[in-house]
Order: C-alpha cells, then structure tokens, then sequence
C-alpha cells in the first residue's frame, strides 16, 4: 500500500505545475447580483468598478456591490466612465449614468440628441474619451459625441467594425473584410489591408518601442512600419498561435495581458516571453475572458464569461494554490542545493528555483506527515517525519532513524558530529560517522514530547511542552541520561506556545508576552522592550522562526511580522506586514517561512504556499473612505434614501439609521476595518471592525454627526469620512408647542394658586378655630388641673387638722386620768384652745374656697340663717366626709355630729326623703 500511494503521488505530480501567480479575488453572478457575461469594465475617480454586464450595469465599493438594470433591459456591453459620468452603450442605445443627492446612478439617454438618426437594430460595443468628443462604437457606426456643445459626428461601415482603438493621439478602427483605418482631418483613411488584418481580427493596438504593436486573435504580435505589417518575433509567437485572443490591454510597466476564448489569461512581459498562464484550473472563475482593465492601483481585472476576476499582479505576494489537493498541507519549507522542499502533510516535495513554471516532484518514501527539514551544513539534508527520520539524498528518501514523531534538530555546540533530536517521546542523540548520519540512542530520564526545545554550551536542554509547562535540564557528557529536570512555574503555559535561540539569548513566546532566559539566576523573565513591540488582542501562535538573515519572524492575528536589531542603536524594531491570518490560511502553532533569495520570502499555507517580496511590500498606498449612502426605514419596512451631500434634516419618528461606508480597495491580502462614532450619542470610537455598515434606533432630537475611519491593513485611511444630520423635535416639544405649554402652566400655576389661597384661607380659619379651641382645652385642664391641686391641697389641710385634733383629743384623755394638779389643767387648757383654733378654720376656708369657688357663698345667699359653724359643716359634708372624721375638726362627738346634721336639714328645709349631703353637692 505504501509503494502504490507513493506510485500515485508521483503520477498526480506529473500535472501539478509549480506556477507562482499573482493573488486572484473572484466575483460570481451570486456576489455581484448579476447575469453572467461581463463585456467592458471602467473605473471612476473615487475608485468604484463598473462593470458592463448582460443584466445592467454593476458598481463596486470595494466590499458592496450595486446593480442597475439597462436602460431598455437589454444586454450592456460598454461601459466607460469619464469625469462624473458613466457613459454605457447597449442595443440601439447609449447615454450616461450620474449620481443624484442620494448617492443613486440616474440614467441620461443620448439617442434623442441623434434627432433622425436610428442604430438600425445595432448594439455599443466600445466606448472611448477622445478630446471633447465621445465615440460610441457600433457594429456599424462611429458615434462621436462633442460634450461641449451636445453635437454629433457619425462615420458608417457597410461591413462590420470589429473594434476602435484609441492610440496615443490618434483613433484606429478594424473593418472586416476592409483593413485597417485611421481617422485623419476628420475623415476615415485605410492604412493597410494586408492579408493577416483582412483575414485575422485586430484584437488591439499599443505603442510599443516608439512604434505601433497589433494584437491579432490567431496570428500573435505585428508591428505596423511604414503602414507595412511585420511579425514581432517573441517566444510567445507559437504560443499564442494556439490560443484564440479575445481582449488585451497593455499595463502601466509595458507588460501585456491577454485574455483569450477558452484558456484563460496570459501575461507576457516587455520583451515578449510569457510570464505565467492563469486559467480555471489555477483561480479563475472561467477560462473565457471577455474584458480586460487595469484599475488605478494596477489591479487588473476579468470580466470573464462567467464571473469577474480581480487580479493582484504589482502584489508582493505570489500564491501557488494546490488545486487538486496533491500537496496538501505545508509544514515546512526549505532551500537546498537550488531546489525548493516542501514537506506536507502528504509527502515531500522539490522543485528546482531556476524554473518558475516547473512542477514538484515527488520524493518516493516519504508519503506521510512531514514535520520538519533541517540542512546540515549543505550537506545533508534531514527530514523529520512522522514515520521516522529520512536522509535526503540526490532526491531520495533513506530512512537513519525509525523512532516515530521527529519534530526537530539542533547541533549540539563543541560536536560537530552530534544532532539533538526532538521525538514524540523525548530526546534522542543522532551521531554522524563517515559521512552518514544514524541513531545513536535515546537521552535517559525524559519522556514528554519535545517539538520545541534548544541546547547551550554548558549541555543544558530546554524543552517546552504546550499543556504541561517550560522544562529545563542538564544532560551528562556523555549526553546519555538526564541529570535534573526543572519546571520553570515563572512563565505562562499556553497553546500554540514556542522556544527559540536568538542573538544568544533562548526566548519562550506565549500569549503574555515575550520571555528570556537569565543565565545568572537561571530563571525567565520577560522581554519588556521586544512584548512592548506585540499587541497582545492580535496574539494567535508564538511560533518564532529565524532566517538567514537573523531576522526573527512572528505571527500574529493582523500580521506577520519580523524583528531585526537597529544598525546603530542595537534597539529592536518590528515591521508588520499585513497578511491576516485567516488570509495566509496557515496551521496555528505550525507557521514556517524561509528565504528565498534577497527580499524574497516563502510561507506555507494550508493549501500551498505563498511568496512574499518584502521590497514591493514596502510601498505605501494612500486609501479613501467613503460613506456610499446613508438611508431610514420606518416600522413598517419602508427604506427611503437620503441625500449624502448635504447635511440630512429629518423629523423625530421611531425609525432605524443606516449608513453604508467602504473603501475601494482590491488587493486579496489587504484586510480592511472600521470604526466610527456618533458624536451628539457616543464620545468614544467604536472597535475596529469588518463591517461595513451600521445602524443607529430611535435616536433623540438633536445635531449629530457620523464619522468613520478605516484602517488598511496597518495603514490608517487618509481620511475621516463624516455626515451631519439633525433630528427636528417631535411636534409635542416644537418651540410653538412649548410656548402654548409655557402660557398653559403658567395660567394652570395661577388658577392652582388661587385654589391653594382659598384652601388655605379656609384651612387657616379652621386652624384658628381649632386652635382656640385646644388653648381653651388647655386651659379647661389648666383649671381642672389647679381644682385638683386646691382639692388635693384641701384634703391635705383637711386630713391634718383631723390627725392633729384627733392627737390632741388622745392626749387629753390620757391627761385625765393622771392625778389632777394645777399643770395638767394647764395642758388641757392649752389642747382645748388648740383644739378649737380659728386659724385651722381660716386655712380650711381658704383652702376650700380655692378649690370650690362660690358654694359658702351661694348657700349662704340661699339660706341666709346659715350660722358660721352651719357654713364650716356645710363645708364639711361638701367634701363628703363621714360623721367620724368630721367630729375631731369640730371637737365634738360623733354622736353630736349626727346632731348637727338633723339640725342643719332643719334649717334647710329638707324633707325626710332628701340627702343633706346630695342637696349639698349640687350646689
């Protein structure tokens, strides 16, 4: 199975033609929104394409395509745009496209400015810009329009008039079965009629070595002296006597492309050799090519029997494209003994330099992956496979190692005669003896795989292992077993993580940055000045790779990019070339690049690989960007375009804001992003992004202002495209509006404030109201409180004076029953004049009047035959006092006190029914 792959590769490589070629982007009907036939193409100022296609005409911004449907729905077939107008010609009708305000082509017929003249069932095949004049060519006429002054010229052909030229200052024309014409004072002169013009088909005519170069569609190259036709004898002769030329056009170097019926487009340089062939089988969309254009960047594009091509030819990237998937993969790429090596996934691979167009050969032996390529001094070359290890000698494949996984070699210092080997299972010694290189044997005490590692001068290994960490370890002389090993917990692991040696120092690159080995505290640190130089967001792959030259390559999301030491400085400095990542098309963590020769550099992709010429890489281009047009689409779905121009006023509504912006630029590996901001809605600019157009919901009232930039690969566009608008407001808050608010709030405010004024005069009274009421409340308990403080004072008085009386009536009793003498009845005496004291009275009456206002008063106005001691029980009873307590304040008994209140109803006039002390109370 083995001999029979190898079999099968070796055939499939018989086909597989090693052309470097130019980038091609490709346009089908399905991109462009068109039919598939595109017969002329043009360019404007701003650098939009035009195209004449079956369907209409198509315009192109660089990432947005447009189409207009022809002017009576037939087929266009010229197109040619000339200051702010594309002129177009299609049957029977020919006039111009312009731009209105809102960014959209408006069609101008011509044909009426011809009064009676009709095309007579004739399509516009060509259009060319000659002075004031237009010409219009037919199949049958030459319409020359003077823009000046909206006249025209017209010369007829009975036979057909297969194409105009435009030649310096001078108009060409080729009719069938006639010859070859020249317009001189105004008149058509036939300047040759020899048998290649009248048999074969002019295709175009150039200036060429100061002299006049036909193109013919079969017979090749002609130089036209002295009206005399002579053959330019070129390598290409019989060549092109092969192919059938349909158009060609002569670029701004002098070089030719030709686009012919069935065999795509060739290019062939001043001196008349052919460069390269591109056709379907190497990226064109189809082989048949019906127009050719070189844009203002020297883009050359492909209006192509089905599809549109656009041609990267002055690229400093050169792609060679596997198409049919016999390469496969490329994992590494290698100069030796003048022949390029490329190892893929499927085999190696060589080819010789010297021969551009040369097809790879395959090496029988090595089908399988190839991991890696290393030249030993020019000497041998060595190829890492999986599979094993193989000695490429005289382009065959010896196999000096079966250990599977060899990932990589390094020259051990001080061994001439010794390679470090890094296998899927550890390290392995390869030892050269006469000449020949074999395994020697394995290095004890490591068993993880080594993809990448280096080796110093003091036997010191370092190996980095993506998912387990950054190792190193110290290997005996004898290189046989590993002494210590040391996991370095200072760096970050990460995917896609590399280890390389540059100027001396070992570098390990991870997602955070650049790290370098110190020597003299055995530890990694990281490289401030080299990481500085990374942007961290753009981080894809830390593979480094090192050329000839000493330059160290990285490559990142954006870029790829190479860093070398400054001549004077020793400083390090980074040029990015930018070559996105999803554009090279690489494996992550598997990129490789070599030099070629001088600036010339080859990359391999997934599906081949790329050259890449730093010197044209260098030049800088100035980019535009454009805002295409701006539109709003209310809720029910409805777009309206609007003016783009001017600044846009438009009323407040719930609707959605777009603006659509590009930069017409066409180079294949030249990414474009963009960002904007909304000043009036955001400050800040957005990130950069690939879209090319954005939408903005239910924006306020208010003045605003959209700017957008954009960023070409690394270089900022030489312009901030900007639009001004205004949001009017909403009705409901129009200064009239606002004005009726104001009156309105203002006469709401003094009715309000009127209503408050009487609500709170009301509330006031009220207030007032109530207020006297709580001091009359409070003074009612002021009183009620003094009544109880006199009525507790009274009963205090009351209750002493009987505690005093009742003291004084047991001391006299006790008295009496001593022996009588003349000081006893001092002392009794004395307690019956205490007993019977006024001033007790006095100061219960006071008292008592205190606490009840008027009663003596008022009873004794109604009982005027009240005697004092009446009053004082009366007083008595009010208080509601027992006939008990009441007989000490009156020194008398109780027996007697019952007495006195028979007594006192008497004088009072109270039935036996009535209660002395009730009648009393109510007083």
């Amino acid at each position: 199975m083995k001999h029979i792959f190898s079999i099968i590769i070796l055939f499939l490589t018989l086909s597989l033609q090693a052309q470097e070629l130019p980038p091609i982007e490709k346009f089908t009907a399905i991109d462009y929104g068109g039919d598939n036939q595109n017969w002329m193409i043009s360019q404007s100022e701003d650098k939009f394409i035009y195209v004449a296609n079956n369907k209409g005409l198509l315009e192109f911004n660089g990432s947005v395509w447009n189409s207009y449907v022809s002017p009576n729905n037939s087929v266009l077939r010229a197109v040619n745009v000339i200051e702010d107008k594309i002129y177009t010609g299609c049957y029977e009708e020919f006039g111009y496209w312009k731009k209105n305000d809102l960014g959209l082509l408006e069609y101008t017929s011509l044909i009426p400015k011809l009064k009676n003249i009709n095309l007579k069932d004739d399509q516009i095949w060509n259009i060319i810009t000659y002075h004031e004049w237009i010409l219009f060519q037919s199949s049958h006429g030459l319409y020359f329009y003077n823009k000046t002054n909206d006249t025209f010229k017209i010369i007829s052909s009975e036979n057909i008039i297969y194409k105009a030229f435009l030649v310096g200052d001078h108009i060409y024309y080729h009719v069938a079965k006639e010859g070859l014409y020249r317009i001189i004072d105004g008149e058509a002169k036939l300047i040759n009629n020899e048998p290649v013009v009248l048999k074969d088909r002019v295709i175009n005519i150039f200036e060429h070595k100061n002299q006049l170069l036909l193109l013919t569609r079969n017979s090749g190259f002609y130089f036209l002296e002295n009206d005399t036709l002579k053959q330019w004898d070129v390598s290409s002769y019989s060549k092109l006597k092969e192919y059938s030329v349909f158009n060609s056009i002569k670029l701004d170097d002098g070089s030719f492309i030709l686009g012919t019926i069935s065999n795509g487009i060739l290019k062939i340089n001043k001196s008349g050799d052919i460069e390269y062939i591109i056709n379907q089988k190497k990226g064109l969309v189809n082989n048949t090519v019906l127009s050719l254009f070189e844009d203002q960047d020297r883009n050359v594009w492909a209006g192509l029997d089905n599809g549109i091509n656009c041609i990267n030819v002055t690229s400093p990237i050169r792609t060679f494209i596997d198409y049919e998937g016999v390469l496969g993969t490329v994992y590494s790429t290698i100069i030796f003994d003048n022949n390029l090596y490329v190892g893929t996934n499927q085999g190696l691979f060589f080819k010789t330099l010297a021969s551009k167009n040369q097809e790879f050969t395959f090496i029988e032996g090595t089908a399988g992956q190839v991991w890696t390529l290393y030249n030993d001094n020019n000497e041998n070359l060595i190829c890492g496979h999986h599979l094993g290890t193989f000695l490429i000698q005289n382009n065959t494949a010896k196999n000096i190692s079966p250990v599977l996984g060899a990932w990589n070699f390094k020259k051990i210092p001080n061994h001439e005669n010794l390679l470090l080997q890094g296998n899927y299972n550890g390290l392995y010694i390869l030892e050269k003896t006469e000449d020949l290189w074999h395994l020697k044997h394995k290095i004890e005490g490591f068993n993880n795989s080594a993809r990448f590692f280096e080796i110093n001068s003091n036997n010191e290994v370092f190996v980095n292992h993506e998912y387990k960490g950054l190792f190193s370890m110290k290997i005996d002389e004898f290189f046989e077993k590993i002494d210590a090993v040391k996991l370095h917990p200072e760096v970050p692991t990460s995917n896609s993580s590399s280890l390389i040696s540059y100027r001396n120092t070992i570098l390990y690159a991870a997602n955070e940055g650049i790290f370098k080995y110190e020597k003299e505290k055995s530890i990694f640190s990281k490289d401030t000045l080299i990481s500085k130089l990374l942007i961290p967001e753009q981080y894809t792959s830390g593979k480094m790779e090192i050329d000839k030259t000493g330059k160290l390559w990285l490559f990142s999301k954006n870029n790829i990019s190479f860093i070398k030491n400054d001549d004077l400085t020793n400083k390090p400095e980074i040029t990015n070339i930018p070559i996105p990542s999803h554009l090279r098309a690489g494996v992550l963590g598997f990129e490789n690049i070599q030099q070629i020769e001088n600036e010339t550099y080859v990359l391999g992709t997934s599906n081949g690989y790329l050259t890449l010429d730093l010197s044209k890489a260098e030049t800088q281009k100035e980019f535009t960007i454009y805002i295409k047009d701006v539109s709003i689409k209310n809720l029910e779905g409805q777009v309206k375009q609007l003016p783009i121009k001017n600044n846009g006023v438009f009323e407040h509504k719930k609707e959605i804001l777009t603006f659509n912006y590009s930069v017409p630029q066409y180079d294949k590996y030249l990414d474009v992003k963009y960002r904007y901001r909304l000043d009036g809605h955001m400050e800040k600019w957005s990130d950069w992004s690939n879209k090319t157009s954005i939408q903005f919901e239910n924006l306020t009232f208010g003045d605003y202002v959209f700017e957008v930039k954009a960023m070409v690969g690394n270089q900022l566009s030489q312009n901030t495209s900007r639009y001004s608008f205004k949001i009017n407001r909403p009705w409901y808050i129009s200064n009239v509006v606002l004005a009726i608010y104001l009156l309105a709030l203002i006469g709401i405010g003094f009715l309000i404030h009127k209503a408050y004024k009487f609500y709170y005069i009301r509330i006031l009274k009220h207030e007032q109201i109530k207020n006297e009421k709580a001091i009359i409340q409070i003074k009612n308990e002021k009183l009620n409180q003094d009544i109880e403080s006199k009525n507790r004072e009274l009963v205090i008085s009351t209750m002493s004076i009987i505690k005093k009386n009742e003291l004084l009536s047991k001391i006299k009793k006790e008295l009496k029953k001593s022996n009588t003498n003349k000081d006893i009845e001092d002392a009794i005496n004395l307690i019956d004049h205490n007993l019977n004291n006024t001033k007790d009275w006095k100061f219960f009456k006071q008292a008592f009047n205190n606490a009840d206002k008027d009663f003596l008063d008022k009873i004794k106005a109604k009982h005027p035959d009240l005697t004092p001691n009446d009053l004082r029980f009366c007083a008595y009873l009010r208080l509601n006092l027992s006939s008990k307590e009441i007989a000490p304040l009156l020194n008398i008994s109780t027996k007697s006190v019952e007495t006195k209140r028979y007594r006192l109803r008497k004088r009072l006039n109270l039935s036996h029914d009535d209660s002395l002390v009730n009648y009393i109370l109510k007083f």
